[in-house]
C-alpha cells in the first residue's frame, strides 16, 4: 500500500473536524523529527537537548486511533498533546526561545475543532492554554544552553512556525467548518 494512501485513510473520519484534527495532528507528529534538524541548522547551541521533543511525537500520532474510538476525545487530544508539548519545550530549551509561541496554535484548536454544544470542552482547553502560558517565568533552568544571539534565531524559527501551523489549522478548521463541508 503507498504510505501517502495509508497515512490518508489513517486521518479519514466522517466527520470533517475530527478529519480535519486528524490531518493537523499527523502535520505536526510527521514534522517533529526534524525540529532537532531545524535547531542545528538554525540555531546551533545545545539543539540535542530537542529530542526531549520526540516524547510528545506518539501522542501526535495516536490522536486518529483515539477519534476512532471517540471523536470527541480525538479532537481534544490533539490540543492537550500541544499544550503538553509546550511544558516540556518551554522546560528543554528555555523561556527565551518564545516556544511557548506554540500555544497560540493550541488556542485556535480548542477555539475551531468543537462545535456549538461542544462549546465548554473548548473553553475548558481554551482556559488551560491561557494558564499554561501563565507559566511563564516559573520552569526553572532549562535543560539545554544558548546565548543570546541563539535565542534571536530560536525567536525567528518559533514564530514563522507558529505562523505557518496557525494558517494550516486556520484554513483546515474553516473549511471543516463550512456548511458544504462533507459529512
Amino acid at each position: 500500500m503507498n504510505p501517502l494512501r495509508y497515512l490518508g485513510d489513517y486521518a479519514a473520519h466522517p466527520d470533517p473536524l475530527t478529519a480535519a484534527c486528524n490531518r493537523i495532528a499527523l502535520l505536526v507528529a510527521s514534522n517533529q523529527p526534524f525540529y532537532p534538524l531545524y535547531l542545528w541548522w538554525i540555531v546551533g547551541g545545545d539543539w540535542r537537548v530537542a529530542c526531549w521533543t520526540f516524547l510528545s511525537t506518539p501522542f501526535f500520532a495516536a490522536v486518529p486511533a483515539m477519534a476512532r474510538r471517540n471523536a470527541l476525545a480525538g479532537r481534544a487530544m490533539l490540543p492537550l498533546t500541544g499544550i503538553a508539548n509546550g511544558i516540556l519545550s518551554a522546560k528543554a530549551f528555555g523561556e527565551a526561545s518564545d516556544v511557548e509561541l506554540f500555544l497560540i496554535p493550541c488556542g485556535l484548536i480548542a477555539c475551531l475543532a468543537f462545535r456549538r454544544h461542544e462549546w465548554r470542552i473548548g473553553a475548558v482547553l481554551l482556559a488551560v492554554t491561557v494558564l499554561v502560558g501563565l507559566l511563564h517565568g516559573h520552569y526553572g533552568t532549562p535543560l539545554g544552553r544558548f546565548d543570546a544571539s541563539e535565542y534571536a534565531h530560536f525567536l525567528r524559527l518559533n514564530a514563522t512556525s507558529v505562523v505557518a501551523l496557525s494558517a494550516v489549522i486556520l484554513w483546515t478548521l474553516s473549511r471543516a467548518r463550512a456548511p458544504s463541508a462533507p459529512r
